[in-house]
């Protein structure tokens, strides 16, 4: 099947038992009305029954002297669809605090490099009437977007019609061009390639010049040594909440930012809140590597990550001038790149992204500057409801990675209107993850007074509901009230 491309073998490179590679989610689904004590067993069993599985889902890593000693991907003639594919209930009451505390258990465990690196639970028991999914893939296969696009995939927009599970074989679509590359062409377009990348280096001169010139512009390992990161263990713990999209959007309208900004000015908030809690925010403004997508096809598989790093602000009380600043060295970050070709784009995010899985490697370079504080992704997805066999998804929380020298992820995907949150975190590094759910919200809250969209005794109401993790209760936003 051939090697691995550099890029997807670094998440296989840098994975320990400490620092898993995968990522994840849980989505929470409502059972149709009438359903049975047996319905979710029947699905479970219909799903077992589709063995025509996609090239994706069979591929395994391999490296011998055949490869160099290079990861490659082997298809595996003895899939067993039974081990990647299981059904589990959640333990009495069934709250989203246990299924929050399950999913974290799976999502630190590694996946098994002898088999297909993909795993697949059908979750009973959820209180509400419904049902959850959890489902984990290694990175070196997927990225965020490529993920959300074989969920769509596999769900329906109509409640009446019958779906296949994500790993069933799919016809591709038709290659344009009907036939082969020309070689000489192929040689010519990677001799342009190499002369792309000569235009990389004065970009990367203008952007760590401009980095020590100015406060907002973010450059690798400008960024201060925190509580987050250090050296973590391989145990997770993950936090799920829902926000309204218009909420958020009203405020990206009040404000002139995009949707994006509001996003990282209320992690921004909330990771400020939490330091102070912790005793740990640092005099200088943490800095956040925010990743953007480069695919320009409609496949699902490999990575097409690209990535910028900007300035959260933490430094700023005053929320209003910490969203503007947010905004401003954003807009730095996206002229760094205007202009690049895809091969320069690739580039240039790869002198941003590329330090930490090196630092991680080496063990976290704990009390060193690291170069960035935290990642943070929004990933958009689907806009319309979506169902599995007449079974509603009521949300979809994704599960990202954590690793030596970043201790959190903070993953944000939208489905229909609202804005899904999922905070991945090192059990012993980050304590009382939970915290961040409140904090977001008092933070949106925060922004909210400062455009003229809400009142003290908003703010008020805010500081007064209790986080999720840790009753398990469902919050009163304006949202959806059974989400978790």
């Amino acid at each position: 099947m051939g090697l691995i491309s550099p890029p997807d073998a670094a998440f296989l490179l840098s994975e320990s038992r400490a620092t898993p590679m995968h990522v994840g989610g849980l989505q929470v689904f409502e059972l149709p009305e009438g359903a049975g004590p047996g319905w979710l067993r029947e699905q479970f069993q219909q799903m077992l029954a589709y063995d025509d599985v996609s090239t994706l889902f069979r591929k395994r890593p391999y490296r011998s002297w055949r490869t160099g000693g290079q990861w490659a991907w082997r298809e595996d003639d003895e899939l067993d669809i039974e081990y990647h594919v299981r059904h589990s209930a959640l333990p009495q009451p069934g709250r989203v605090r246990e299924l929050l505390a399950l999913g974290g258990r799976w999502h630190g465990a590694l996946l098994d490099r002898q088999r297909p690196l993909w795993e697949f639970h059908l979750i009973e028991g959820l209180e509400g009437n419904r049902f959850a999914a959890y489902t984990k893939i290694h990175h070196a296969m997927v990225d965020g977007v490529s993920s959300l696009r074989i969920l769509e995939r596999s769900l329906a927009k109509d409640p009446s019609t019958e779906v296949a599970p994500p790993w069933i074989r799919r016809p591709r679509p038709a290659a344009a061009g009907g036939g082969g590359a020309n070689p000489v062409e192929a040689l010519l377009d990677v001799a342009k390639g190499g002369l792309e990348l000569v235009g990389v280096a004065p970009a990367l001169l203008r952007s760590a010049r401009r980095a020590m010139d100015e406060e907002l512009a973010a450059f690798p390992f400008k960024a201060p040594p925190t509580m987050l990161n250090v050296h973590i263990t391989g145990a997770r713990r993950i936090a799920a909440d829902t926000w309204s999209l218009s909420r958020v959007r009203a405020v990206a309208k009040a404000s002139d930012a995009t949707l994006n900004d509001i996003v990282l000015g209320m992690c921004s908030g909330a990771l400020r809140r939490y330091l102070i809690e912790e005793g740990g925010l640092p005099d200088e403004s943490l800095t956040a590597m925010v990743p953007v997508s480069l695919r320009t096809d409609d496949s699902a598989e490999g990575n097409a990550v690209g990535a910028v790093l900007t300035s959260l602000a933490t430094d700023t009380k005053d929320p209003s001038w910490r969203l503007d600043r947010i905004r401003q060295s954003m807009e730095i970050a996206k002229a760094s790149l205007r202009g690049l070709s895809p091969i320069q784009l690739l580039a240039m995010s790869a002198a941003n992204m590329m330090p930490s899985p090196i630092v991680s490697m080496l063990g976290g370079g704990e009390g060193w500057r690291p170069p960035f504080n935290v990642t943070i992704s929004n990933v958009p997805g689907p806009r319309e409801p979506l169902y599995l066999n007449g079974a509603k998804l009521q949300g979809i929380y994704p599960m990202s990675i954590p690793y030596h020298g970043q201790a959190l992820n903070i993953t944000i995907t939208s489905y229909v209107d609202n804005l899904e949150f999922g905070l991945t975190g090192c059990r012993r590094r980050v304590p009382h993850l939970q915290r961040l759910l409140v904090h977001l919200e008092e933070s949106l809250v925060e922004l909210e007074q400062a455009v003229g969209l809400a009142s003290p005794r908003d703010r008020a109401d805010a500081l007064m509901r209790p986080a999720r993790g840790t009753k398990g209760a469902a919050a009163t936003r304006t949202r959806r009230p059974a989400a978790p």
